[in-house]
């Protein structure tokens, strides 16, 4: 059984999935929304299918299964409250929403409806993350560094606060899930914020470089640091550590350093993105979404812990998520 699967957003993002869908045999690509008409026809021109201007249109015409959302964070409105309603499975790019309030109303019509949902937190999916699961398995983990160090992303609504929702919120976000997959969920934020170097870039309504000091409900403690301020010398990625071992996940490798003994490297061997997608869509096909390791209602709770840091760097006070 196939499964027809529509798209809002048609750019971006959106690329890598459809890269990844045209490799999967029962994903059926049908239809594409995109208020840039040019992006939309595109898409649809490569997969036979039906463009769209107004993805209200696209919901209301299209019998669809599943829909992807991959559009800015500003820019989720009602389209997943929509396809829920509609009993259409949902796959939507993080962050989920730049509010609690609107992500909260999303994964309320999830609910309601029962359908499947899943998130674009792909380094869950990481062979190495894996990998790294099963060391700490046995290991009681006692801290985690986090960070993301790199350069300001060129499209105009990513320094905008109230259209990114700033660094923590947009890219960092992959840390801030990657360290809950491991350590569980996140009790309590403290941050701070700053502009050093970017004040003169137009528009410039964000912070270019921020740490915060989190506290996990298993009792793990742990920082993330983010700047958006260099082009070459930045990097990505988290560390984990437990008695007499310290892990790295970054540049896609894994990195085990153990007491009396060399470091030893492993490299990921397989695509996250493309092993998240076929998830998504077995479990579409099948009506099962266990597999499935990023739920709507769990990447919530990483937004959750992000916009509780840029309130925690505004008001200078620790906040709970």
């Amino acid at each position: 059984m196939s499964v027809r699967i529509g798209f809002v957003g048609a750019g971006g993002i959106a690329n890598a999935h459809l890269k990844n869908l045209e490799q999967i045999p029962e994903a059926k690509l049908v239809a594409f929304a995109d208020v840039d008409t040019t992006r939309a026809q595109t898409a649809a021109d490569r997969f036979g299918a039906v463009a769209y201007a107004d993805y209200h249109e696209m919901l209301d015409k299209e019998p669809l299964d599943a829909l992807y959302v991959c559009v800015p964070p500003f820019a989720h409105d009602d389209a997943e409250v929509l396809a829920a309603r509609k009993g259409i499975a949902l796959f939507v790019e993080k962050p989920v929403a730049t509010t609690l309030a609107k992500a909260r109303e999303i994964e309320r019509a999830i609910a309601d409806a029962g359908v499947i949902s899943s998130v674009g937190y792909h380094w869950r999916y990481y062979d190495i993350t894996d990998r790294a699961r099963e060391i700490l398995s046995d290991r009681e983990i006692g801290m985690v560094l986090g960070y993301w160090v790199g350069g300001m992303p060129g499209v105009a609504w990513w320094r905008v606060l109230e259209q990114s929702g700033g660094q923590m919120v947009e890219q960092t976000t992959h840390i801030f899930d990657l360290a809950r997959f491991l350590c569980g969920d996140i009790a309590e934020v403290s941050a701070q914020y700053a502009t050093r170097t970017l004040g003169d870039v137009p528009n410039f309504s964000v912070w270019d470089v921020g740490t915060a000091t989190l506290r996990f409900e298993s009792g793990v403690v742990g920082q993330i640091a983010t700047s958006c301020m260099v082009k070459k010398g930045g990097k990505v990625g988290l560390q984990i550590i437990a008695r007499d071992v310290v892990l790295e996940i970054a540049g896609g490798k894994l990195t085990v350093t153990a007491a009396d003994q060399d470091a030893a490297e492993f490299p990921s061997e397989s695509s996250p993105t493309l092993r998240e997608d076929q998830t998504f869509v077995a479990a579409v096909q099948s009506g099962d979404g266990a597999a499935i390791r990023s739920p709507y209602a769990d990447a919530v709770k990483t937004l959750a812990a992000t916009l509780a840091c840029n309130e925690s760097a505004q008001t200078g006070k620790p906040v709970r998520p």
